[in-house]
């Protein structure tokens, strides 16, 4: 088993900037890819951005240009840099790994969460 685990999140002002932080461990593991998603009350859980073990990245259209992921494979750490804030990026933001484990079919995990909140 591989349990994630995510930091950073707080209360911050429109304008204002957070590093989200998602740390694997458990299981000896490959990373095959790493995301992050965001669900807001009310709202269904979507993707904000993923990067894959190759670097290679995609982002949701409401965060381009604001928001920046990265890895550090070191660390087994996985990191979301936000900046330019805004009250609609108001949510509770989880990190979702796919992983192989030995020789395994790749399987996934997901984090327990963390609020972020934008507002004045």
């Amino acid at each position: 088993q591989v349990q994630l685990v995510e930091s950073g999140g707080g209360l911050v002002q429109p304008g204002g900037s957070l590093r989200l932080s998602c740390a694997a461990s458990g299981s000896i593991f490959s990373i095959i890819s790493l995301g992050w998603y965001r669900q807001a009350p009310g709202n269904e859980r979507e993707l904000v951005a993923i990067i894959t073990g190759g670097g290679a990245t995609n982002y949701a259209d409401s965060v381009k240009g604001r928001f920046t992921i990265s890895r550090d494979s070191a660390k087994n750490t996985a990191y979301l840099e936000m900046n330019s804030l805004k009250p609609e990026d108001t949510a509770v933001y989880y990190c979702h790994a796919v992983l192989s484990i030995g020789s395994l079919v790749p399987v996934d995990s997901w984090g327990q969460g963390t609020q972020v909140t934008v507002s004045s």
